[in-house]
């Protein structure tokens, strides 16, 4: 039934609740509740009728289920494919980057690493620069892409071995015929001075690592240090295995909403410390780890990014 009210001169048009409800495509009871929790703006009862604006828009249901909170993972991502400079995305790239690198002995600077991620160019320099820091430079770029990308996915050996192809290819390790580019070790090695998983066992240490792993119902910031530990002590290529084990470090933070870490070059020793000590003392490394994180949040309060402690 229309009803009409002059106010201040202005005619406005009043429904039903019933014609409302053919309106809006929903029931009358809900028109209802909706006029009776004060929801309908202009909405007003003549005895046990209610009057309702001609224009009034349908509420939306506080039920309504609301977009999740962009984790720092959907925000890498977000970058990463806009192609954003000067942000997080930006910051991982090149600290990431530089740090792992250089543990291993890279020589490039800070300066010269940011200059390949943003320019794809090498700074002039007195002293010569080996090819070698330069393509794992650049490919370690497209290893953090990667696990972005792939942050959220189970963690498995052919993603482990796809890191490590990325990583080595083009390399001068690459072109011995004994180097597995992408494939687990063919020969023993040592780190640290110590005796790593053979060659003919590395491929079951793998895969019994890998099922213990992703059979937790939760993950903790220590449940993913202890698989970095025996990653490394499997040692199951023959090079870059510091590299590809501190990728699927950040990778899984990422995956289990854990602030993740970059180990700088100024706290390796800590760092290496913790690696050997994890089973006699195991607050070594999260200590040196948890001292990282510290840093890292203080890039994500920066780009106000917010994340929980």
């Amino acid at each position: 039934m229309l009803m009409i009210v002059i106010s201040e001169g202005k005619m406005m048009k009043y429904l039903s609740v019933k014609e409302i409800a053919a309106l809006w495509n929903t029931s009358e009871r809900s028109v209802r509740n909706y006029c009776a929790a004060g929801r309908v703006p202009g909405a007003f009862l003549t005895g046990k009728t209610w009057n309702i604006p001609e224009n009034a828009e349908k509420p939306e249901r506080s039920n309504k289920s609301k977009p999740a909170p962009q984790t720092l993972a959907d925000i890498l991502i977000e970058e990463k494919r806009s192609q954003t400079h000067g942000g997080i995305y930006h910051k991982v790239q090149v600290e990431l980057t530089y740090n792992s690198n250089h543990m291993e002995g890279s020589r490039l600077t800070h300066d010269q690493t940011r200059l390949i991620f943003e320019t794809n160019t090498v700074g002039i320099t007195e002293e010569g620069v080996r090819v070698d820091d330069i393509i794992e430079t650049a490919n370690h770029f497209r290893c953090i892409d990667e696990v972005i990308e792939s942050a959220k996915s189970q963690l498995s050996e052919k993603f482990i071995k796809h890191l490590h192809f990325i990583l080595k290819t083009g390399t001068s390790d690459a072109r011995k015929d004994w180097f597995a580019v992408g494939e687990y070790k063919k020969l023993p090695n040592e780190v640290g001075g110590r005796e790593t998983t053979l060659p003919e066992d590395v491929s079951a240490e793998m895969k019994r690592l890998l099922d213990e792993y992703n059979s937790k119902e939760t993950v903790t910031l220590e449940d993913i240090l202890a698989l970095h530990v025996r990653f490394e002590r499997i040692h199951p290529f023959q090079d870059g295995n510091g590299r590809v084990g501190r990728l699927i470090l950040f990778k899984e933070c990422l995956k289990h909403n854990i602030v993740p870490f970059i180990i700088e070059d100024s706290i390796k020793m800590f760092y290496y410390r913790g690696l050997q000590e994890w089973d006699r003392e195991k607050g070594y490394l999260t200590d040196t780890c948890l001292s990282a994180q510290d840093t890292f949040k203080k890039y994500l309060d920066y780009f106000r990014i917010p994340y929980e402690n």
